[in-house]
């Protein structure tokens, strides 16, 4: 694990960037250069103590920062960075998580193959190695379910969508609950 400096820098700008989702865009351009700095200066720090896992999560912290400035490319840029780091690590549970972040970036550009793709190596890794009881697990179901029925596969999108609510319900989400009842019933 990275040193403690390296893991509250990395906390520190991610309270930040939080904390300017609703800022002026003048500010929050501003305040999201300081994070990104932060996370430069995290993740630098992490690969030269050599802590492939943390490295990967400022990379992916940095990715965030990225798409939140418009830089699409960098964003992808630094997932792909994370996803192949990770899967040297053998730590599957963070390489889901970092690829179904890939898949939400090939989604939002509309790239919904490589996006499908993604979300079911995602949720492949997450049956094979993850409890029903996650959250990261539940988000990885709704985002396929998503994008099934985005591209009319109503059925196979009917029965994601039933069990996103069951996965959030067992993390007692009742937001995503609601959210993939909503998509039950419409399709049914």
């Amino acid at each position: 694990m990275a040193d403690q400096k390296a893991l509250e820098l990395m906390r520190r700008a991610w309270a930040a960037r939080r904390a300017l989702l609703n800022a002026s865009p003048v500010e929050k351009k501003a305040g999201l250069t300081q994070v990104k700095q932060g996370l430069t200066t995290a993740a630098a720090m992490c690969r030269d103590q050599g802590e492939s896992v943390d490295y990967a999560q400022a990379v992916h912290l940095l990715a965030h920062v990225e798409l939140d400035l418009g830089h699409e490319y960098r964003a992808l840029s630094l997932w792909e960075e994370a996803v192949g780091v990770l899967r040297a690590t053998g730590n599957v549970l963070q390489l889901a998580h970092k690829v179904r972040h890939l898949g939400d970036l090939h989604r939002h550009c509309g790239r919904l193959e490589v996006a499908e793709s993604c979300y079911a190596e995602a949720l492949a890794l997450y049956r094979e190695h993850d409890s029903p009881g996650s959250l990261d697990f539940a988000n990885a179901a709704s985002r396929m379910a998503d994008l099934k029925e985005r591209r009319g596969e109503r059925v196979e999108a009917l029965k994601l969508w039933q069990k996103t609510r069951d996965l959030y319900a067992s993390v007692d989400m009742a937001p995503g609950v609601r959210e993939a009842q909503v998509h039950i019933d419409r399709l049914t």
